[in-house]
């Protein structure tokens, strides 16, 4: 007996047919950053200290300038000063002070073309005029002007225990009450901005890429102190008291990595002293009389 054999089922196709797998996608090729030689930082160093050398000439030149129609004038009126009359003329002392403000905004004016490209680029954000990220700007400010006292209070003691003769400054200040009210304007209004501009907004970022951080500090800190020597010669107290300034404000700067903080230090340490430098012939008659 033959039986039948059963038919064979076929598994019907699918209506339709199966999505191609999905290609995984290209990996993106990133370009290959430009390779930075050696020499580019120091190239970088060596553009901030020509703008360096250009804000001392303008220091040595411009009260130069300011002050000459003035020395003509006395030439030709009184004859050849001398120098012991230079020295000791109130009006020419006045006018070295007063000449400090257009040099001030001279040298400005020049870290602005370069920093900023001639304005093609965020002057303030080149600069890093600014507070930390994680300092708001109440709490960075109070805590600069508690420095800044700190700092006042530890000169004073260096300038009384380890002081000396009366210095240049001394001298120009107590040469007119003008002088004075001059030299107190200039301390504020614009040394602290245009010197933190030069020393930790130019020069300490350009060698800190070239040379690192701690050889960074000490070149700018050594710098900035050294150029107030010739000024503050006879007084090794005030000279250690300005290169303790200088330390604390390049090492904020380092810290921080921005320069409002050394900037806010920098003012609250000249303005109490201004403001000192303007009582100071009032107290003195009251107290007297």
């Amino acid at each position: 007996m033959f039986t039948e054999e059963s038919s064979q089922q076929i598994t019907p196709l699918a209506d339709h047919t199966g999505e191609p797998p999905a290609q995984a996608p290209s990996e993106t090729i990133q370009p290959t950053p430009p390779k930075v030689e050696w020499w580019s930082p120091w190239l970088g160093v060596l553009k901030a200290f020509g703008l360096w050398f250009i804000s001392v000439l303008l220091l040595i030149f411009v009260p130069v300038i300011v002050a000459l129609p003035y020395i003509i004038y006395t030439w030709t009126t009184y004859g050849p000063p001398t120098p012991e009359a230079l020295g000791t003329d109130k009006t020419l002392l006045l006018l070295s002070v007063i000449a400090i403000i257009p040099t001030h905004l001279l040298t400005f004016f020049a870290i602005w073309l370069v920093v900023s490209r001639a304005g093609r680029e965020s002057f303030w954000k080149a600069i890093k005029f600014e507070w930390p990220q994680n300092v708001g700007p109440i709490i960075g400010t109070l805590s600069s002007i508690l420095l800044a006292i700190t700092l006042l209070v530890l000169s004073w003691l260096l300038t009384r225990f380890w002081g000396g003769e009366k210095t240049q400054l001394d001298l120009l200040i107590e040469s007119s009450l003008a002088a004075r009210f001059a030299t107190a304007f200039v301390a504020v209004a614009t040394a602290p901005f245009v010197e933190e501009l030069i020393y930790r907004g130019v020069l300490y970022p350009a060698i800190e890429k070239a040379a690192g951080m701690v050889l960074a500090v000490v070149i700018i800190s050594l710098l900035f102190a050294g150029v107030h020597v010739l000024q503050y010669k006879n007084n090794l107290g005030v000279i250690a008291a300005i290169t303790l300034l200088s330390f604390t404000l390049t090492l904020t700067r380092a810290l921080t990595g921005k320069l409002l903080p050394s900037f806010v230090i920098h003012l609250v340490f000249n303005g109490i002293q201004a403001v000192v430098l303007v009582l100071g012939p009032f107290l003195d008659k009251s107290a007297t009389g």
